[in-house]
Order: C-alpha cells, then structure tokens, then sequence
C-alpha cells in the first residue's frame, strides 16, 4: 500500500522519509498544510512497532496541527515529524544532526519543535544543521505550561456545559498521564481550583509522590479508564478512547491534552451516544503552538499568549454550543469548521500568487 491509499493520508502536500545509515536516522516528515503558512508541529520519537505505525501516527498528528494551528487562529500550517527511535544504544547527538539535516532539505517548509521522547536539547543540535527549528533553549522554552493552561481553561468550558457548573471545586476529574510534561502543570492547575483528582501514570514512582502531594487518589493506569468522575482528562499517548475503552467510561466529559485520543474519528459519535461531552484535541491543546509563536516573531508576546488563551476558550465554547444546536459530535463539527478555514486560506493563497 502507498501513502495515497493509507487510510489517514488527507490530501497532505508532502510526506518525506528520510533515512541515514551512518546515526540509524529512519524518520518521517509530513506536511499536510501551508495554506495558512509554513508548516508546524513537533518531533516524536518512538519505539514504532514498524514503518507502518509511524507513518499512521505522522499522518494523523500532522493533519491535526493543520486543524489546530488554523482553530486557533495562527499564521501557520500544519506538519509533524515522527523518528523511529533506534534499538540499543545510539549517538543521540548525531542522530538529531541528521535530523536537522532532513528538515532543511524542506527548504522552509516545515518546523519543528519537542514532542514526545524529544527535548529541547535535542532540538538544539538539530539547529546545528538547520534554522527551521523553534521551541529552542533561551526563546519561548518550554510550552507545557501554556499548553497545560490551554487545557485547563477547556475543561472549565466542559464543566460548564457537561454539568452545569461555573467551577471546578469538587468535580471529579480522572488524569491520565498525570506526571507527563503537560499533566503535571494540569493537575496543579486542577488542584488550585478545588478538584478532586484520580491519578494515574506510567511512572508510579512520580505519580505516587504527585498523589501525596495535591492529595489525590492514585489509580492503576490500567484502571483508569473505569474510575467513576466527572470529566476524564487524557494527557499521555492517542488513541486511548477506542472500542475497548469506550463502554467503561463513567464520566460526563473527556477533555484532556493528548493529541488523537479518538482511535477512530467514528468514536466521537459513539460518545455522544453515550451522553459524553468530548472537547476535541487540537482545540482544547492548542496552547503550546500558541506560545511557541513568541519564536517566530518577537510581537507575539505573553501578553498575546494570554489573550489567545481565552479565544481557545471561546472556541471550544462555540464548537461545543454548535455541536448540541446541530445534534452532532464536537469532532465532526471542528473538523468541519477547520477544514473551510483551510480552505478559505489556500484560496487566498492561490489568489495572491
């Protein structure tokens, strides 16, 4: 099968595989968008089970960052990068140099940044070969943070619609990947405004010590999924609101920071079914991209960071107001949103060239 007949290939402009014999480099660059401008979105690094994974998984997050750097209103495009990380030991630095080298052959077209399994060190000797890079030690740094924010104020908007409340004081909130980059700023965040917290992480260790401390309830991360909460907040890996997860779910909402926790995009309508109000991803986590502006261009300010913070929060509003007027899943109606800015966006683009 080729990438034009993979089930997630939408259209994208570029997808490049890059492979370096000499540092064990085998990555894959996807640029689904640049209608809006140059293509964003960060660098995964992962023990893919194949090639095919990997291709699966930049294909899905980068149109995903096409849909949530337009939803939240950036001059950007969308892209990802994913890196099949190396069995045994390897010479990180070198790796990431080629990298770098892979990203300046799109001549612009593309930058990247941190994801998963990738710091910004990591990125810093990916500069050594290449300008396109941003989330750099010394600029913006580190958008968890902002991204954590993003998601907090989203699962404000969801208490509000999935049960009515004005605050988060006493909701019930199941997080998943509570010690990760994003969920640790979460929780805190959580905490402050008087929730009550069900952890749950890989690294029991840090999770045990998080649950000590915010006074939460530490839960097997095999069980999180069947916690009785109000809103269950997914902050690890995708795909986690599948067909053999979605039945034992207890909660009013999902709402959370991981990217492409619908395994399928038909899983939105399965939790309407189920009167489960879900906050769409790449609205919801859109605060990291949103920060990592500041890179680009010195204007786009904390200050502005904030102010783009409460317009996430009134677009998550308006996609979930929508999604009930019309009787369908949030996910359905932000894609559709996403996909006429894009459009509206590439006919500008063709009208000025």
């Amino acid at each position: 099968m080729s990438v034009f007949e993979h089930k997630s290939f939408d259209n994208h402009e570029k997808v490049l595989f890059a492979n370096d014999e000499k540092t064990g480099l085998k990555a894959i660059i996807a640029v689904h968008s640049t209608a809006n401008g140059p293509a964003i979105g960060g660098c995964r690094m992962w023990s893919y089970a194949d090639s095919a994974e990997a291709l699966t998984d930049v294909l899905r997050l980068s149109q995903g960052m096409s849909y949530k750097n337009i939803m939240a209103d950036l001059p950007l495009g969308g892209g990802k990068s994913v890196i099949m990380k190396p069995a045994g030991e390897f010479d990180r630095t070198a790796l990431f140099e080629a990298f770098g080298r892979a990203i300046d052959a799109l001549g612009g077209l593309y930058y990247s940044a941190e994801d998963v399994g990738v710091s910004p060190a990591d990125i810093l000797n990916a500069r050594r070969e290449t300008p396109y890079v941003v989330g750099l030690p010394g600029g913006t740094g580190d958008p968890s943070p902002v991204t954590a924010k993003g998601v907090f104020l989203g699962i404000q908007v969801a208490a509000e619609r999935a049960l009515g409340k004005s605050d988060l004081s006493g909701v019930k909130i199941a997080v998943q990947g509570a010690t990760g980059h994003v969920g640790a700023y979460l929780v805190d965040h959580l905490h402050k405004a008087g929730a009550d917290l069900f952890l749950a992480d890989i690294n029991e260790p840090a999770v045990s010590e998080l649950a000590r401390r915010v006074g939460a309830t530490l839960v097997d991360k095999d069980r999180i999924y069947d916690v009785e909460a109000d809103i269950f907040a997914p902050c690890a890996l995708g795909s986690v609101i599948n067909e053999n997860t979605i039945d034992r779910l207890k909660v009013k909402a999902v709402a959370g920071a991981a990217n492409n926790q619908l395994a399928t995009r038909e899983m939105g309508a399965e939790l309407q079914k189920r009167g489960i109000l879900y906050a769409p991803d790449y609205v919801i986590n859109a605060g990291g991209i949103i920060n990592i502006m500041g890179d680009l261009d010195p204007k786009f300010d904390a200050r502005w960071v904030e102010g783009k913070l409460k317009v996430l929060k009134s677009t998550l509003a308006e996609v979930m107001d929508r999604a009930e007027s019309e009787g369908k899943p949030a996910n359905v109606v932000a894609d559709k949103i996403a996909r006429e800015r894009i459009a509206e966006a590439a006919e500008k683009k063709a009208k000025a060239a």
